[in-house]
């Protein structure tokens, strides 16, 4: 039964998806608000299709520190599911994408209209410049700017090898920081298999700004990885 309620989700999610899609090309001359609205529209239509399809729930934990305002998030990383489905939570998220994204047929072209932040993984410093230069200019108008800084997908119950990129925007941006906690792995794997059971996204206390960079990423990768295994643990 698995098997056949995956196919049948695989099926609605690519047809969605690809609707979705072509219809937003009307919106490139349009606000981007415009844009705002039909990626949180798809984002949502999956998650049904994933509840009523493949038996797979999503629930918000911590919801009293899911930002509404300008923000940073860290999220840990084990699915695509984790990156739109913050386009049903958040309100404006803001993503931090590899360049080679852009050379996704739709995909990229979407997420140059949804003014996301690009950035070149073999840029180095030049890069880092660049993230933090993109990440004020985001935060001006009041988005929720979403770093993964693991960089790629991690394996479920590994410990997370994070990245510079998020301590160079937290020293930078001088603003708190909300780590993410998720499960999506045990769910929504790299293969075809959709796994009954409960996504849960877990918005933890935000880490106050001002910390020194070891300390603060010694921090986000405890709690963020901490409660990651919590929730894998738990087998929702």
């Amino acid at each position: 039964m698995i098997y056949l309620r995956s196919f049948l989700f695989q099926l609605a999610f690519w047809l969605w998806s690809a609707t979705v899609a072509i219809l937003m090309i009307a919106t490139f001359p349009l606000p981007r608000a415009v844009n705002r609205a039909c990626l949180t529209l798809w984002a949502k239509g999956v998650a049904l299709s994933l509840r009523w399809l493949a038996g797979v729930r999503v629930e918000i934990r911590g919801r009293e520190n899911v930002p509404t305002g300008p923000a940073l998030v860290a999220a840990k990383h084990q699915s695509m599911f984790d990156v739109f489905s913050q386009f049903a939570i958040l309100p404006d998220a803001c993503f931090v994408m590899k360049k080679e994204l852009l050379m996704v047929p739709l995909f990229g072209w979407h997420g140059l209209k949804a003014d996301m932040i690009v950035v070149d993984r073999d840029g180095h410093s030049a890069a880092l410049k660049k993230l933090v230069r993109d990440a004020k200019d985001r935060l001006k108008d009041d988005r929720q700017i979403v770093i993964f800084p693991e960089g790629t997908r991690g394996e479920v119950g590994q410990p997370g090898d994070y990245k510079p990129g998020v301590a160079a925007l937290y020293r930078e941006l001088d603003i708190p920081v909300t780590p993410l906690a998720l499960n999506c792995g045990s769910h929504w794997d790299k293969g075809f298999l959709r796994k009954p059971g409960t996504i849960v996204f877990e918005y933890l206390e935000p880490i106050p700004a001002g910390l020194k960079r070891a300390e603060f990423m010694r921090e986000l990768q405890t709690r963020v990885d901490g409660a990651t295994k919590a929730l894998e643990d738990e087998r929702l």
